[in-house]
């Protein structure tokens, strides 16, 4: 008889407290400065659309490409801890590169940095949960880790707004630095002791006590829905990642002493929404099933694309906002639930969840500098258009290809 690795034993209070914790600050560690950052560059330094998209999509492009070499190594590697830890300090790295040497090359450099260090954060962070809960509470744990990264969002973006139209703009990159070192300290309340190694990759154990070795990697590929989904995902941001940065220029253009406050906005009302979902997600997934939650958050993305090129009204453009945080949210529940399904009993956990990275990198790169390229020549509105379709695309591709993974035996 096998069953997956989990520990009987629930993780301590303090251990949880510091994954917490962690979690709430990394919420604007994790993705670098963020769409601040196309605020940054375009009001600040006055860069032109098509090379803020440049700019965007190599730390997208970047985080993409190790993305799968960071699951291997946080499948491989004990020290999860460290990963984080590294992480933080070279995204603190980055941000002081771009404050201090602010040419398009020294950018460049900085934002693929931290796009190495973003690569392995979410893998670590899911590998550390994983190997804590044990699968069994892995899905309502990850519904509660997105609840707080998102209102961790919350207040770091109200921050930084506040911060970068008070202070300036280059507000906007302390503030990651300050955020990265509070995202250590309690970092360090997590109790490596505590962390299963083999339950945090999906390992199984035989009856004896033994582990099976990892599933080959090709055969995994091959007996599995895991490239479907993958490709599934990168429609999915394909779609979804200019369109916040590009509201943030649009309000750039229109009001631009108040950019940054409007960009805070944005967000703290998408997390606002995200909040709520990321919460409700975890008990629904389990009574509907994964697959119709994910097509509804595929659904809300063309709906919000085409409604942008309605207006140019800031307080509409922040109410259309709102349904970011239902895909944004949705997505952030059941694509690494789905991955845990998808991998269950293979070893292969934190790699399925760096080839999910990497399908979402390249597609938020394509989407940043695609994008950057249409808007830069044919205007916002024909942007807004394309990303519409292509999320359409998306959602007609996972209806008909990817299975229903709620019930996945190993």
């Amino acid at each position: 008889m096998e069953a997956i690795m989990n520990t009987e034993k629930r993780p301590s209070s303090r251990s949880i407290f510091g994954l917490n914790w962690m979690i709430f600050f990394m919420s604007d560690v994790r993705p670098g400065i963020g769409p601040f950052l196309s605020i940054f560059l375009k009001s600040y330094l006055n860069w032109s659309t098509d090379l803020i998209g440049v700019a965007l999509g190599t730390m997208d492009l970047t985080a993409a490409i190790t993305q799968v070499p960071s699951g291997l190594l946080v499948d491989s590697l004990k020290f999860k801890r460290f990963f984080i830890f590294f992480a933080c300090l070279v995204i603190s790295a980055g941000c002081l590169i771009i404050l201090n040497y602010p040419q398009l090359v020294m950018i460049i450099f900085a934002q693929s940095m931290m796009g190495i260090a973003t690569a392995i954060i979410p893998p670590a962070i899911a590998a550390i949960t994983l190997g804590l809960v044990g699968r069994q509470r892995f899905p309502k744990r990850v519904s509660i880790n997105e609840t707080w990264g998102h209102t961790g969002n919350v207040v770091t973006a109200a921050t930084v707004g506040i911060l970068g139209y008070l202070l300036g703009l280059q507000w906007i990159l302390y503030m990651v630095i300050v955020f990265a070192g509070a995202s250590i300290f309690f970092l360090l309340f997590i109790k490596s002791k505590e962390i299963n190694q083999a339950a945090a990759r999906a390992l199984v154990e035989n009856h004896d006590g033994s582990h099976k070795t990892p599933l080959p990697i090709f055969t995994f590929l091959r007996e599995s829905y895991l490239l479907v989904f993958c490709f599934s995902v990168f429609l999915f941001h394909f779609s979804n990642a200019a369109q916040l940065p590009l509201i943030g220029q649009l309000l750039s253009l229109k009001n631009p002493a108040i950019s940054s406050l409007f960009m805070g906005g944005c967000i703290i009302l998408a997390q606002m929404v995200m909040i709520a979902v990321a919460y409700s997600t975890g008990f629904f997934m389990n009574i509907m099933g994964r697959k119709p939650i994910f097509l509804f958050g595929l659904g809300v993305l063309p709906i919000r694309a085409v409604l942008y090129t309605l207006t140019d009204n800031p307080i509409l453009l922040l109410s259309i906002q709102l349904l970011d945080g239902i895909g944004a949210g949705i997505f952030g529940v059941i694509g690494v639930v789905i991955i845990s399904d998808i991998a269950k009993g293979t070893g292969r956990f934190n790699f399925s969840l760096g080839l999910m990275a990497l399908s979402q990198g390249i597609g938020a790169s394509s989407s940043n500098v695609m994008s950057g390229y249409v808007v830069n020549n044919f205007g916002f509105n024909t942007g807004f258009i394309t990303l519409a379709c292509i999320a359409l695309i998306g959602l007609f591709f996972y209806e008909i290809f990817m299975p229903e993974t709620k019930n996945k035996t190993s």
